[in-house]
């Protein structure tokens, strides 16, 4: 959460994370499958209850002053972000899909009045075609690494609107060809400036960063004043 306060500092239009699914069925904001990178705790997420992973320190390993921060769940995620800019849902799962966290994501978002103010994405395709036949009027996005044949049909295949690529698979061809299609297109992660400003020139929709301020820098965007 002290991420996302950052990010919303900075003037960022919206946030990207990622979930996954505890042991108990609860929808969780986490990035790896694995608790022992960023927590103090061990083994997978899908082997612990909420409970559990609520117990754990999720800030320490980024310094001391972020001691004490927990894994939030995506309900409290979506109720602190409600008026405050989109949310980039990735949800996870690969090689081992989470059972019903289409289900589930969608039942939250339905209920916190988020449907119009946030995108689903996976690099688990068939995962956004379940979310899209769940809600059709959510946006949604397929995540890949690589150089597909035909991008605009990897999307047409998942029934999404968006492509994600990874940013130095991203070519303005591909960005023609997907606004042609109806499609937006949203690489993923760079924070070069001299990367960013070549994506900017292709036309691309929106640029994910780990350093927000440098993109918004690249496009003459200043932080809003403190309120």
């Amino acid at each position: 959460m002290a991420s996302f306060r950052k990010a919303v500092e900075l003037g960022v239009d919206g946030i990207e994370f990622d979930v996954h699914l505890t042991a108990d069925d609860r929808v969780v904001v986490i990035h790896d499958s694995r608790l022992d990178r960023t927590t103090d705790g061990p083994g997978q997420v899908r082997e612990h209850t909420l409970e559990q992973i609520r117990a754990l320190d999720a800030g320490s390993h980024f310094g001391p002053e972020f001691a004490g921060e927990r894994v939030p769940t995506l309900e409290e995620v979506l109720i602190w972000m409600r008026e405050r800019c989109i949310v980039d849902i990735e949800v996870k799962g690969a090689p081992q899909p989470y059972p019903g966290i289409e289900e589930h994501v969608v039942e939250l978002l339905a209920q916190h009045q988020m449907l119009d103010r946030s995108v689903v994405v996976s690099f688990d395709h068939p995962t956004i075609k379940r979310v899209k036949a769940l809600a059709p009027s959510l946006a949604t996005g397929v995540l890949y690494s690589c150089r597909p044949v035909d991008p605009v049909q990897l999307a047409r295949a998942a029934d999404a609107d968006a492509l994600l690529p990874e940013c130095s698979h991203c070519t303005a061809e591909d960005v023609e060809r997907a606004h042609a299609a109806g499609l937006s297109v949203h690489p993923w992660v760079t924070s070069e400036p001299s990367e960013i400003r070549k994506l900017i020139a292709m036309g691309v929709d929106s640029i994910a960063s780990n350093h927000p301020d440098r993109v918004l820098a690249e496009l003459g965007r200043r932080a809003p004043e403190p309120a």
